[in-house]
């Protein structure tokens, strides 16, 4: 693709950009997506692959047949493009996996020791570690500060690991990756960076950084079809016992007796998911070919969204530091007054906004910011500036009126009352409801 903006004003084509949303009052109106960071839309060159590859999908590995050897081909050419995106070094291995959550769980079984966490992680990178030796820092209120709690905590006792998040989920700030692996090693530690919220945004190199593991998701880096990924050093992968045990993850097997493969296919046992991750590496390409015209228009974005929430009487937007210098497009806040749930109610049901609402899987962060739960707005590359002004619009006439419409709640879920919109009558079956899909 030529990496301009499209007519819309976005970096990017994904699918959904069209999508039209059926507003409370009545009509419908395009609709405003800031809810990247749960899962993005899926880039158009992504499904035009997705596309191409279904006649061919087959078994992978040992077939024959010509279906088979296109789909092994793409699916190890897969493996070598996310490679090349993290920029893996010689001794570094690519294991797909379901999503981040499932690529921790399986390092989490390899691990031969102590794992350090700060206790800002979302439940993916907190709870695998519980059983396994975890040991829990908190965070300060500067980035320095809590660079020298983790120092302390990973040098006053041996440690295995450091497992830290790229990118709060929350806050989208971003933690100094090349010093955390340097103090890591130097601690005789390794690193894993959670890089579900970073990778779509930044670019992430592995050889240049330190990083020993990092773990990804396809369906926050616009390929919404089920692949994760862990890459790190092959040793404690090669060494040990397979995430699961079945055909694909062995050598040889008797009986009496299995000898397994080395990673990755040690930890792929099954049929792998082949389109997964060609719709993974089709992104990692894309992603790789607008370069820092991604970053550059995700920070005017993100920068106009946070100044104009600022501006807002009553709107607070969340920080863990207080000197965190860099942070991706994932801006969370608070309107005073308003229940999260009422506010992102609101917006869907009279603006056709999208923004998430609640803890963020990530409750100890909350806990420690002192919100029972917040509005998360997330910007991606179909993200345009009509879309922020939309939402600046919409909070804005919230906190000055309120909303036009009555909402109650039930059970934390937060409904219009009436409820007009098609397909979205409460107490009506998915089945019977209406649906204009």
């Amino acid at each position: 693709m030529t990496a301009v903006l499209d007519r819309t004003g976005a970096l990017a084509l994904v699918s959904g950009s069209d999508l039209r949303v059926p507003l409370v009052q009545g009509g419908t109106r395009t609709y405003a997506n800031f809810d990247y960071a749960a899962s993005a839309p899926a880039l158009v060159q992504v499904t035009d692959r997705i596309a191409e590859l279904l006649p061919y999908y087959a078994s992978v590995h040992r077939g024959a047949g010509y279906a088979s050897r296109v789909s092994t081909q793409c699916y190890e050419a897969a493996r070598a493009t996310v490679g090349r995106f993290l920029h893996c070094a010689d001794d570094q291995v690519v294991v797909f996996t379901r999503n981040t959550t499932d690529a921790v769980n399986l390092l989490a079984g390899c691990v031969p020791g102590d794992t350090v966490v700060l206790d800002i992680e979302h439940h993916a990178n907190l709870l695998p570690w519980q059983r396994r030796g975890r040991r829990v820092v908190h965070a300060a209120d500067t980035v320095e500060e809590t660079l020298r709690r983790l120092t302390a905590e990973l040098c006053a006792k041996p440690a295995a690991l450091l497992a830290v998040t790229g990118a709060s989920n929350v806050t989208g700030e971003v933690l100094p990756l090349d010093r955390l692996a340097s103090l890591a090693h130097q601690c005789g530690a390794r690193i894993l960076v959670d890089a579900a919220q970073l990778a779509p945004h930044r670019r992430i190199d592995l050889c240049a950084t330190g990083i020993d593991y990092l773990v990804l998701s396809g369906h926050k880096l616009y390929a919404p079809f089920g692949a994760g990924v862990l890459a790190g050093r092959r040793d404690w992968l090669d060494t040990a016992e397979p995430y699961l045990s079945g055909g694909g993850a062995v050598t040889d097997v008797t009986v009496t007796n299995t000898v397994w493969a080395a990673a990755p296919q040690r930890h792929e046992a099954g049929s792998p998911n082949v389109l997964g991750a060609a719709a993974l590496a089709t992104a990692c390409e894309v992603l790789t070919e607008l370069g820092d015209r991604a970053e550059e228009y995700e920070r005017a974005l993100t920068h106009r969204l946070r100044d104009g929430l600022a501006d807002i009487p009553g709107v607070r937007c969340l920080r863990v530091w207080t000197d965190s210098a860099d942070s991706v497009g994932i801006v969370a806040f608070t309107v005073d007054g308003f229940e999260a749930g009422r506010v992102a109610a609101y917006l869907s049901a009279e603006y056709g906004i999208g923004v998430r609402d609640g803890r963020f899987c990530a409750h100890p962060l909350l806990a420690r910011l002192g919100v029972d739960a917040a509005l998360r707005a997330s910007i991606g590359l179909g993200t345009t500036h009509a879309d922020i002004d939309r939402l600046l619009e919409a909070v804005a006439v919230l906190v000055d009126r309120g909303p036009r419409w009555d909402y109650a709640g039930t059970g934390g879920r937060w409904d219009p009352v009436p409820e007009t919109r098609p397909g979205l009558i409460p107490g009506t079956a998915a089945g019977n409801a209406p649906c204009t899909i």
